[in-house]
């Protein structure tokens, strides 16, 4: 049965009042957009297009639970396909951007500042981590493709309490290489952190600072979560999209029309059979025993 529901595509899947009624429930109205948009961004990835159906649904829904759209190219929230040469199908995972965080942030209503930003060369001139001072002089010229030496990142919120990090290059590459799985533990990065360094390495200094030393809102709980591939707290939702072996089809399997359709023919059959049988034990015509047989 599990085999069977791997070959529907995501566009399918997502025609199928189970899979639609799961993003009605959490997006309302809005849902047909999402959706839309969870289209485009599999049709526009191969990648994506490879990974397993399910699991493509389960990191969409985790992104819909968070309020987030899925379009890469937003930067909030990214569906990523893991899996290479060994095995045979790629599973997708949800993983929030830097934009995302900043987002889940401001909903909370108690930040009162929040930014974090590359830091190149130049413009470094000293980090005291005792008093969380960066000595820093801005230059904004075109830096022609010039790699930033550190990434900073701190924030205020509205009872006063402030904090603000300063991550060095040698600190997010051995952060890369120790924790994402995507971005691959060698020294050349690979996936999003290939095509989006920056983007990344801001995602991980804002994720450290703002689990460690800011509000434990819902949502972020829910988004570190999520972005460390816990799916605890949306267990139901991907049991209710990925049918298990040993339930009945007529209950999980996610099928397409043509299926249903066939389902019905062979429940009517099956409906009359019984009636059957009834109407003939009523006239003594079959003993017990021979329709168990």
């Amino acid at each position: 049965m599990a085999n069977q529901v791997q070959q529907y595509s995501v566009k399918q899947l997502t025609h199928t009042d189970i899979v639609k009624s799961k993003f009605q429930d959490v997006l309302g109205k809005r849902a047909d957009q999402f959706i839309t948009s969870l289209v485009n961004v599999v049709n526009s990835n191969t990648s994506l297009q490879q990974a397993d159906s399910n699991s493509v649904i389960a990191s969409a829904l985790v992104a819909a639970s968070l309020n987030l759209p899925v379009d890469q190219n937003l930067g909030y929230m990214y569906i990523v396909p893991y899996g290479g040469r060994n095995s045979r199908t790629k599973i997708a995972q949800p993983q929030i951007g830097y934009k995302g965080y900043i987002q889940l942030a401001q909903r909370s209503g108690q930040y009162k500042r929040i930014n974090a930003i590359p830091v190149y060369e130049d413009e470094y001139k000293g980090w005291n981590p005792l008093t969380e001072e960066l000595k820093y002089e801005p230059d904004f010229k075109d830096r022609n493709g010039e790699k930033p030496v550190g990434y900073y990142g701190s924030f205020e919120l509205l009872n006063g309490f402030t904090k603000s990090v300063y991550w060095t290059k040698g600190q997010i590459e051995d952060h890369r290489k120790q924790f994402s799985k995507s971005g691959g533990n060698g020294d050349v990065p690979k996936g999003v952190w290939a095509s989006n360094y920056n983007a990344m390495a801001l995602k991980t200094v804002l994720r450290n600072m703002l689990t460690k030393w800011g509000p434990m809102t819902v949502e972020m709980q829910n988004a570190n979560s999520a972005d460390s591939g816990d799916y605890d707290h949306l267990d139901e939702l991907r049991k209710d999209v990925t049918p298990q072996e040993d339930q009945p089809s007529a209950n999980d399997l996610i099928s397409s029309a043509v299926d249903s359709q066939k389902e019905k023919k062979v429940g009517e059959t099956s409906d009359n059979s019984s009636k059957e049988q009834e109407e003939l034990f009523e006239h003594g015509t079959i003993k017990p025993k021979e329709a168990d047989k």
